[in-house]
Parts: structure tokens; C-alpha cells; sequence
């Protein structure tokens, strides 16, 4: 798909450790990027929840209001994407996503990615489960999620509703390390989204910041028996399904006799 991209990634519910809105500030700092368009927080938000905060610049202090912030990001001399962050807005969400959607449509875009990240029961010593949906398909990732939703998940919708092609990406972070920046889960995001449209993103330093998360992981297990244990359990779990996933997918040799045995049994019926 040719036309601008608009990447979305919300502070808050969805954004377990900071993975998903990190994307964002990595592209920023990686790439020519410049501000294009504000939403005002006004009426958005709760600031005993999401608060100003204060700022010393030069002598002056300077209240910082929670703002969305759109901007313009040249990957390259020819290519730029744009991207949205902002914290997660605690009221007034229809009429959020409807001047979002407008400001992609003054800025020409034709494609939505939201990206978010959870908390799960997943080992840090795999890689992290990563779901895609786009539509109504479920690209990676084999169950339906039905529960409450963030901002990112409505904002898909909204972009389906008024015709934008869109696409969800959600990465999974192991509850049992805490709230700390998970650099791993922003790499596995970033991939996915070069993946998706076609281009592969300048990662910087983040790969030796997934490798230090990922050796402290493994140093705070090896310090607990009880969480080393849990971790074996998940990883036996993990490899498990993974197993599972290869036979049963299409063209898999024991898929192919699974439903060889099962034609030769109905054939045979009634004999």
C-alpha cells in the first residue's frame, strides 16, 4: 500500500512498560522528525490522573499540559510516516477519535497502526508473543480477545468505520518484572511495523537494551527458586504450544496424516 502511514501508541492501560509508546520516541529521535498537529487536552482528561507538569527551561518555570502530539517523520529522502502519542485521554473518547481521524485525513494518510502493550503470563527468555489483526483477520496470535479495551482498540474501530485501512499490533510483556522500560517488547513492535509497511527501521541502541533487560531478567530468576520455577513452567508452556501451532499448520506433515487417517476412516464406514 503506497500514501503515509499513521502510527498511534498511548501512554497509560495500554502501554505495559512503555513498549508501545517508546516506538514512537525511538522513530523521533532516530529520524528528521518535526510537529504537525496538536489535540487539546482540554475536556480529555482528568488531571488528578494524568497531570501538568512543571518544567525549568532557563531561568523559567513552565506548566506542561497533557497534550496529543502528531508528528512528521522522514525515514527517509523520499518516504515519511507520521505518528501519534499522547496519554491516554479519560473522557470523551468518540469525539477523541473523530478529531484524530480528521487530522489523518488533512494529512493525507490511508493507513492507521495502533500499537499497545500488556502485561501476560509469558517467559522473558523467548521471544514475546506478538499479535497482529488487521480487519477482521487475526494475523498472529490464535485466540479472539473479548474484555474491556484501551483508546488504541477504539481507535481501530473508528478508522474501520470511516473507511481507513488499519491494523492493530499488541506485544506481550511478562507481568513478573515489573514496571520497568521493556526495550525487547519495543523491538519486537518496531520489527512488526517495519514488517508491515515495508521498511526496515534504524533500531539504534535498542538491541543492547533488550539484551541487558533480558540478562537482568535472568539474573532476578536465578536469585528466586520460586520465580525460576514459575519461568520453567511458562517456557515449557511456550514451547509447547509452539509445537502444537507447527502440526496443526496447514501443510504440516502430521497435519497431512491427521487428515489422511480421517479420509481413509470415512471412506471406510458402512464396509
Amino acid at each position: 500500500m503506497t500514501g503515509p502511514v499513521l502510527i498511534a501508541a498511548f501512554e497509560g492501560w495500554n502501554d505495559a512498560c512503555q513498549a508501545a509508546t517508546n516506538v514512537i520516541r525511538h522513530l523521533v529521535g532516530r529520524y528528521e522528525s518535526r510537529e504537525v498537529r496538536h489535540i487539546n487536552c482540554d475536556g480529555y482528561y482528568d488531571y488528578q490522573v494524568s497531570r501538568p507538569m512543571m518544567c525549568h527551561a532557563a531561568g523559567y518555570a513552565n506548566l506542561i499540559w497533557p497534550q496529543t502530539t502528531f508528528y512528521d517523520i522522514a525515514l527517509d529522502d523520499v518516504r515519511h510516516i507520521y505518528a501519534q502519542i499522547a496519554p491516554e485521554p479519560n473522557y470523551r473518547w468518540r469525539q477523541y477519535c473523530s478529531e484524530s481521524l480528521a487530522i489523518a485525513e488533512e494529512l493525507d494518510v490511508n493507513q492507521i497502526i495502533t500499537l499497545g502493550s500488556m502485561f501476560s503470563d509469558c517467559p522473558h527468555t523467548r521471544p514475546l508473543p506478538l499479535s497482529v489483526s488487521d480487519g477482521a483477520c487475526q494475523c498472529e496470535g490464535d485466540r479472539e480477545y473479548n474484555g474491556p479495551v484501551g483508546i488504541p482498540t477504539v481507535l481501530d474501530a473508528s478508522a474501520a468505520d470511516q473507511g481507513f485501512a488499519h491494523a492493530s499490533m499488541w506485544v506481550s510483556i511478562p507481568q513478573y518484572l515489573g514496571s520497568d522500560e521493556c526495550a525487547a517488547g519495543t523491538m519486537r513492535l518496531l520489527r512488526a511495523l517495519g514488517e508491515r509497511i515495508g521498511f526496515s527501521f534504524d533500531t539504534g541502541d535498542l538491541q543492547a537494551k533488550a539484551d541487558h533487560w533480558k540478562a537482568q531478567a535472568s539474573v532476578l530468576v536465578r536469585c528466586n527458586d520460586q520465580l525460576g520455577d514459575y519461568v520453567s513452567h511458562l517456557e515449557r508452556e511456550y514451547d509447547l504450544k509452539c509445537k502444537a501451532d507447527d502440526e496443526a499448520s496447514p501443510g504440516a506433515p502430521q497435519a497431512e496424516q491427521l487428515v489422511k487417517e480421517a479420509e481413509d476412516f470415512l471412506r471406510h464406514i458402512g464396509d
